[in-house]
């Protein structure tokens, strides 16, 4: 029953946080772009107390706490070892991309003082590799999913 209620609670953070990943896709990131530099100096104003990344900072790690211990509490279930550890892999490299990739873009977008081109070019590479992110997201969840539906099969099989 812990593990299957670990792994429930990893599938709603990893789907929480790709829920606002694809948010600020589909809403945020097109509402920067619709007149750079005037809507980014917008957004500047409306991001001076908390942001996007407010929420990412929390959740993120958090995700891959429960996708590591996730993989702890199922190393011994055929099939969700590698499902888990594939979970952890693919949240781990969200983060990554994050900040190799998307850290330096939001500085520019949102902390440099702003230049309109390097803006503009910034925002069209955020928003075309977030979508890169997302797939990564949704990747790490569906392979806690199966890893959940293993778990579950073991419990039916040992009823």
């Amino acid at each position: 029953m812990a593990r299957q209620m670990i792994l429930g609670l990893t599938v709603i953070v990893i789907g929480g946080v790709l829920g606002a990943n694809v948010y600020t896709s589909w809403v945020d990131a097109r509402n920067w772009g619709a007149n750079i530099p005037s809507s980014l100096t917008t957004a500047r104003e409306y991001f001076a107390v908390v942001n996007p990344g407010s929420f990412f900072r929390a959740a993120s790690p958090l995700a891959q706490l429960l996708a590591l211990l996730a993989l702890i509490v199922c190393w011994k279930v055929p099939g969700a070892r590698i499902a888990a550890a594939s979970a952890l892999a693919l949240t781990v490299a969200g983060d990554v991309m994050t900040f190799a990739y998307f850290y330096p873009r939001n500085d520019i977008m949102f902390v440099n003082p702003m230049n309109a081109a390097a803006a503009a070019a910034a925002w069209r590479g955020w928003s075309a590799m977030n979508h890169v992110r997302s797939a990564l997201i949704l990747g790490a969840l569906t392979a806690e999913l199966v890893a959940l539906t293993r778990v579950a099969q073991l419990v039916a099989v040992a009823r």
